[in-house]
């Protein structure tokens, strides 16, 4: 039975970037739930808006109300991965911003997004790790000879088993989809639903968690790259 490992970023990291994607959905003001809100943990960076002949639009960061958000997420859509969600706040294109300090294989901040070296990713995917998939990125660096710093795509798939999630959660609002709950100190994840051919990806119905499988993790540590430490998550 596969077991499933939530990535945690390792704090003694010394590396630090300051950055943005280039482009992204606006929030939304919901006219149904009255919410005024924009999600964490969609990002596609794969995503080139650079043809897209309204692509200012999409480096605007303020609220828009419904009606608008849903006319920019269909100009996006057919260039974003089958069946992407694409909630207010999702995000496209490269990281761009400055970084410092000494990157090592991994660097996140807040366990979100993830930053791999290049060298890092293709020692991976020599090992046989499934579904990676690496981005450029637009950072800039003081120093010289910086590393070649690439952000992995992951996708959001699965989802949390209910026996962790509260009874009370009310549905998602049908026009925004607008939903919340605290997510528990130790989440459960829904076995059945789980992704068979990807060894990395964020969870479905919770996208700022991002859980690798136990052949991720065992290639991490036999190549021995720094940057991630990990935490067993109970499937069920």
């Amino acid at each position: 039975m596969t077991r499933f490992f939530w990535l945690r970023e390792d704090k003694a990291v010394t590396a630090s970037y300051d950055a943005a994607h280039r482009w992204g959905l606006p929030g939304v003001m919901c006219p149904t739930c009255g919410a005024t809100w924009a999600s964490a943990g969609h990002q596609y960076p794969a995503v080139d808006l650079s043809q897209l002949p309204e692509r200012r639009e999409f480096e605007r960061a303020r609220p828009e109300p419904f009606s608008e958000f849903a006319r920019l997420r269909e100009l996006v859509r057919p260039l974003a991965p089958p069946n992407a969600a694409l909630p207010p706040g999702t995000t496209f294109g490269p990281l761009v911003g400055r970084a410092s300090g000494r990157f090592g294989a991994f660097t996140s901040q807040g366990s979100i997004r993830w930053l791999v070296r290049r060298d890092a990713l293709e020692r991976l995917q020599a090992e046989g790790v499934r579904g990676l998939l690496g981005c450029r990125t637009e950072l800039r660096f003081r120093q010289k000879d910086p590393p070649e710093l690439l952000e992995l795509q992951l996708e959001p798939h699965g989802r949390l088993h209910p026996d962790c999630i509260p009874p009370n959660v009310p549905p998602p609002c049908v026009t925004c989809g607008w939903v919340y709950f605290r997510l528990p100190d130790e989440p459960i994840l829904d076995a059945a639903s789980l992704p068979p051919g990807l060894d990395l990806f964020r969870v479905g119905d919770y996208s700022t968690v991002i859980v690798g499988t136990e052949r991720f993790m065992e290639a991490v540590r036999r190549l021995e790259l720094d940057g991630i430490t990990f935490h067993e998550l109970p499937t069920r």
